[in-house]
């Protein structure tokens, strides 16, 4: 058994969860996804605002761009490096992951990322006021350590946010990635759990207690108690700080995810060596509710509507923005107007 198998086996077992092939018993949702909006590049991120439109990051075109209810496209900002992931802040400015920047190739009508960009030069917090498109960095480092790629972030109710950042990829090596806790106005940013390898989507329960991390590359879904003001109950084990939920099947890759109202989470499943990419919805203690099925790329949802049961999809690696009436609400976001 290889290294790599070993640490595979060793996470599952510890996890207790290892998820076999997805069902497919929500596939059929697939069949009512319309495209919102296509012609985007590498788009995640999604923000849904009061008036039904939706803001996204254009990690590939570094920009911020707000999708009208007809589809229209609007660039808010040009950001550049990477942006990645975005939220309201209490202030009703948006709150931007700059990963940095990627180089970019295409193949078969696919976007793909690569490495970091030749002109990288960090990763970084912005903050962006969504009726100026004034745009300014908030914060570059942590404790004298340069951010890497910052990726995703969630607002707590004191006006805080958890961010993961995934660690830019070079051509011979990988930063290691953590999660980190940050003040809205500037000031506090703390590292929370650190290393990770390649942590991306961010979740919290709906009591606000506990934080949950999706680790792209190990295919794991981690909680971390939160303890304090940017501070969590970590695991013993250095190698895996949180607790493990649950661990998907080999050959699967994680995004970004959501909170449904109940707490169940909805984890980007970006690619798999099946073919079982799309959303998996899987409850606080690791049972696997479903699939809904999508195409390959998927990689962040959003919830809107009066009911928040309207989700908005990013499928990145073709550049479309996709709507579909999910099965359950979706929870919403501190400072989330509806």
């Amino acid at each position: 058994m290889s290294t790599f198998d070993r640490r595979s086996f060793l996470i599952g077992t510890i996890a207790g969860v290892v998820l076999g092939p997805f069902s497919n018993a929500e596939a059929a949702a697939r069949a009512n996804w319309v495209t919102v909006a296509s012609g985007l590049r590498f788009p995640e991120g999604p923000v849904v605002l009061a008036d039904g439109s939706v803001v996204l990051c254009e990690i590939a075109a570094g920009r911020v761009s707000q999708i009208r209810p007809d589809g229209q496209r609007e660039v808010v900002a040009e950001m550049g490096g990477g942006p990645n992931g975005c939220a309201v802040g209490p202030d009703g400015a948006i709150y931007v992951c700059n990963d940095g920047g990627f180089s970019w190739f295409e193949s078969d009508g696919k976007l793909l990322p690569g490495e970091r960009a030749a002109d990288y030069a960090g990763g970084h917090i912005d903050r962006l006021d969504l009726k100026t498109g004034k745009a300014q960095v908030l914060y570059h480092a942590v404790d004298g350590k340069p951010l890497s790629a910052p990726n995703d972030l969630v607002f707590d109710d004191h006006g805080g946010f958890w961010f993961t950042d995934t660690g830019a990829r070079a051509a011979r090596s990988q930063d290691y990635g953590g999660l980190y806790y940050a003040k809205s106005d500037g000031s506090l940013i703390r590292e929370a759990a650190y290393p990770m390898n390649a942590p991306n989507g961010v979740a919290l329960s709906p009591d606000g207690k506990v934080v949950y991390v999706a680790l792209t590359y190990d295919r794991l879904l981690l909680a971390f108690p939160i303890t304090g003001e940017g501070v969590v109950d970590r695991n013993p084990a250095s190698f895996l700080p949180g607790r493990p939920v649950a661990t998907m099947p080999p050959g699967t890759l994680l995004d970004s995810m959501k909170a449904e109202a109940d707490g169940t989470l909805c984890v980007a499943v970006a690619l798999s060596a099946r073919g079982d990419t799309g959303l998996l919805r899987i409850r606080r203690n690791g049972e696997k509710i479903g699939l809904i099925s999508g195409p390959e790329g998927i990689t962040n949802i959003a919830f809107g509507g009066k009911t928040l049961r309207t989700a908005y999809i990013t499928e990145s690696i073709t550049g479309r923005l996709l709507r579909t009436t999910w099965p359950a609400s979706g929870l919403k976001l501190n400072y989330q107007s509806t």
